[in-house]
């Protein structure tokens, strides 16, 4: 299987030393005071799909905490991030062994919320799963009416990097010392303008976990039917029905490819995820960018375990938005 933690995300890294050079430097974590001019923290759940790199870097500046989502193969439990659950998931998913998700308690963004208080952040913006996908986004708001700092909890109505790239911009604006109202201005401002498409071998393992409706699964299971899906307000919903899988990836890629060049000239973000074929993502990867001028550089990386658990083995997704934040506005006394 192939390990989760990509050897490089450029335009992230670009990213990341762009805040640290334009914030003042950390105090000591300890001593329970926010970095100056940043008062407000950014939380987040393991459905991001952010890289395991760009967070760690992040999360010790405080700015940014990510809630694992759990996994229950079998009997057993796993969380994002144990060295084994992506070989786990995929030998349960081979045999036919039950793979289940469920969200995390409000217990652990209650803890997340308290951290982001003591280090001294003033608010923390919560930034969370598609609520019509999970149960995560009502475990934040029970967690957020239990403490005493403000939280504004977001249901991001996707998933994957697009939820991701909306935490990028959202840790952006914290970093650079943004009160609550303006991180989750740049929240929005990224998931309006994110897409996720995807394809997979099978739609059982989405029917299975109520994720896509059983007629819709039929296309799959009577037909070969191999189908494109896209994520609409945040539902997994069918887009094109394709006779194979290499006309269903080309389609795939193609969609893509249209809705990037549509976008601003060299403002397209791309990201591609896959679960057990990482030559075929690399190999997507390379002709997206090939087809759309002037792009970032494409990010490669492993579903994390949640997705990986609905979508499958061989699952393909793209996701396409647009590097930018809100247009600069007067400040005001919120902000």
């Amino acid at each position: 299987m192939p390990h989760r933690d990509p050897a490089g995300w450029p335009w992230l890294k670009e990213r990341l030393n762009g805040l640290r050079q334009a914030r003042v430097p950390a105090v000591d974590p300890g001593s329970g005071a926010a970095p100056a001019g940043v008062r407000t923290a950014v939380v987040t759940d393991s459905a991001a799909a952010l890289p395991a790199d760009w967070v760690r870097a992040v999360s010790a500046g405080g700015e940014l905490t990510v809630v694992p989502m759990p996994v229950m193969v079998g009997t057993e439990i796993y969380g994002e991030g144990e060295d084994d659950i992506a070989d786990t998931i995929a030998v349960a998913l081979a045999s036919g062994k039950p793979v289940k998700t469920s969200r995390p308690s409000p217990g652990q963004f209650e803890q997340a919320y308290v951290a982001a208080q003591r280090n001294g952040f003033e608010s923390v913006v919560s930034l969370h799963i598609s609520g019509e996908l999970s149960g995560t986004v009502d475990s934040a708001r029970l967690a957020a009416a239990k403490v005493s700092i403000p939280v504004d909890v977001l249901d991001s109505r996707t998933v994957g990097m697009a939820q991701g790239m909306a935490v990028q911009c959202a840790v952006s604006a914290a970093a650079h010392g943004k009160a609550a109202a303006a991180v989750r201005e740049c929240a929005e401002y990224g998931l309006a303008r994110s897409k996720v498409y995807f394809y997979v071998p099978s739609l059982e393992q989405l029917r299975r976990g109520g994720r896509i409706g059983a007629a819709a699964s039929l296309w799959g299971t009577m037909f070969a039917i191999k189908p494109i899906l896209a994520v609409e307000d945040g539902r997994v919903v069918p887009l094109e029905k394709v006779r194979s899988a290499a006309k269903a990836i080309a389609r795939l890629r193609e969609i893509a490819v249209a809705d990037a060049v549509s976008r601003p000239p060299g403002r397209a973000l791309l990201a591609v995820h896959h679960f057990g074929n990482p030559a075929e993502a690399k190999q997507l990867a390379a002709e997206l960018a090939a087809a759309v001028p002037g792009c970032l550089p494409v990010q490669i990386s492993a579903l994390p375990a949640v997705l990986a658990a609905h979508a499958g083995l061989g699952v393909l997704a793209v996701i396409v938005g647009e590097s930018g934040t809100p247009a600069a506005r007067e400040p005001s006394a919120a902000s």
